[in-house]
Order: structure tokens, then C-alpha cells, then sequence
């Protein structure tokens, strides 16, 4: 089954893979300016996720191989890989197993680290959407604001909104195995899993995810890799501050090691 994607541009292949119950829209505004500078930009959907394909699999391993299935499809080589938080656990574990495929790395506010599980409320909230009730995303946003206060995180949550037929409005992720298999998001890099290219590591001032604790364990799996903070921004970096993101990425791309 393949993935879905926006291609954006032409030059050398930039995968972008987005996070847990987002899609590849999510990087829209920053896909266009990469492709702008000679980037073909791919904005995949991951399983389970935006408009790609839904599955009772889900797991590092399995997005791992849909990214093979689709590079190969594509005809892509070396490619420029960059993804945030779950996206960025499929991209270091497919650079891991599939290196001659991949150039550059870089990863958005996560750690090859275990994570446990913190999703909670968010599922809730998603979970009592009740569509033959709710008719509008104002509806849906008064909703789940009783299960996630803030603002941005429900902007980003209900993107995944969409009207399945006139008059009733579904959500693109596959919320049941996602709910089932949110375990699977905070597993950690396999022990022996090694990435020896130009790895970028990009953590938000303000986010937790990414700690000075963290470096060792990066270095071990990642011996290239650099690690780098943006100011002003949380988890959502590329979304709080998507000037300093652009630019920290550029430089990284533009380095020749």
C-alpha cells in the first residue's frame, strides 16, 4: 500500500515526515520555501495518518518500511530526510537500517530515548468527538478544549477535520489503532541502531523532549550529530518558530562536511 504525499518543487528529493496524529500539511508552508531553493520536497502522510492508507499495524519497523516502499517507488536517491517527533523515531531508525538512501539527517525535538506514554487526554478529547452530534469545527473545538486547553495543540489537532459527506465531518487519522498502538510512539531506537552521515538534531527552548541528558545517547546511535536549540519555541518549533527553523536547517544543508 503506498503512502500519501504533496510533492513540492524540483531538485535534490527533502522527505519531511510530520508527528503523532498529524499529516504532511502540517508542513506546507515550510515544504514550499525549502522547495523554493532547489529541494523536491515530499510531505508523506505516515499510516494510519492524514490520507495515507489505515492498517492494524503500527510501529516504528512497519513506518520504516512504508518509507522504503515509497523511496523505492519513487526512484529517490540519497535523500535529504528531516522529521518531527514520531517522524523524526521513522527517520532515525530508517536512516539506521537503510543509510546508503539517505544523506543528510535531521531530527525535530526528539531523542532516540523511551518515552512513556502521555498522550492521554488528547486521545480522550479526540475520542469524544461524536459526529452525529457535532456539525461545524467550532462544535468540535468547543469539545476539546474540556480535554486540551491550549489553543495551538487543538488548531493542530482538528486540521485532521474533513467533511467524509454534506453535512458530517470525520477525522482522517485512524483513532482506534492509534489508541490501541500509542504505546508504540515512545519506544526507543533499537541499542545498536547507528547513522555515521551529517545528523541534525533541532530541540525548542521551551520543550522538555529533547535534554542536555540526552546528548550521550544521540552521539552513541548518531557519532555525526549535531544538536541545535531554537529560541522561542516548544515542541511545535518548525510551527512556533518557523524562521529560525529554516534557517538552522538550511545552514545544516548547506554545509558541505
Amino acid at each position: 500500500m503506498a503512502l500519501h504525499s504533496q510533492i513540492l518543487g524540483e531538485g535534490k528529493p527533502f522527505i519531511i515526515l510530520h508527528g503523532f496524529l498529524g499529516m504532511g500539511d502540517n508542513w506546507k508552508t515550510l515544504g514550499t520555501k525549502f522547495s523554493e531553493v532547489g529541494y523536491e520536497v515530499h510531505l508523506v502522510d505516515q499510516r494510519n495518518h492524514g490520507r495515507s492508507f489505515h492498517d492494524a499495524d503500527f510501529s516504528y519497523e512497519v513506518m520504516a518500511e512504508d518509507l522504503k516502499t515509497y523511496i523505492d517507488a519513487h526512484k529517490l536517491k540519497e535523500a535529504l530526510l528531516l522529521g518531527h517527533s514520531m517522524g523524526g523515531k521513522t527517520a532515525m531508525l530508517f536512516a539506521t537500517l537503510y543509510p546508503e538512501l539517505v544523506s543528510k539527517l535531521m531530527v525535530a525535538d526528539i531523542s532516540p530515548r523511551y518515552y512513556p506514554v502521555h498522550h492521554d487526554a488528547i486521545l480522550d478529547g479526540l475520542s469524544q468527538l461524536d459526529f452525529d452530534s457535532i456539525k461545524s469545527r467550532g462544535e468540535a473545538d468547543k469539545k476539546l478544549k474540556r480535554y486540551v486547553p491550549d489553543v495551538g495543540t487543538r488548531l493542530f489537532l482538528l486540521k485532521n477535520l474533513y467533511w467524509i459527506k454534506k453535512g458530517t465531518l470525520a477525522l482522517r487519522m485512524n483513532l482506534e489503532v492509534l489508541k490501541e498502538h500509542v504505546s508504540e510512539v515512545g519506544e526507543a531506537l533499537p541499542m545498536h541502531a547507528n547513522f555515521d552521515k551529517p545528523t541534525l538534531f533541532l530541540r525548542g527552548d521551551k520543550s522538555e523532549y529533547v535534554m542536555p541528558s540526552d546528548e550521550t545517547i544521540i552521539k552513541q546511535h548518531f557519532p555525526q550529530a549535531k544538536i541545535e536549540t531554537i529560541g522561542n519555541a516548544g515542541h511545535w518549533l518548525h510551527a512556533e518558530n518557523p524562521d529560525d527553523f529554516y534557517d538552522a536547517v538550511q545552514d545544516f544543508l548547506n554545509f558541505d562536511v
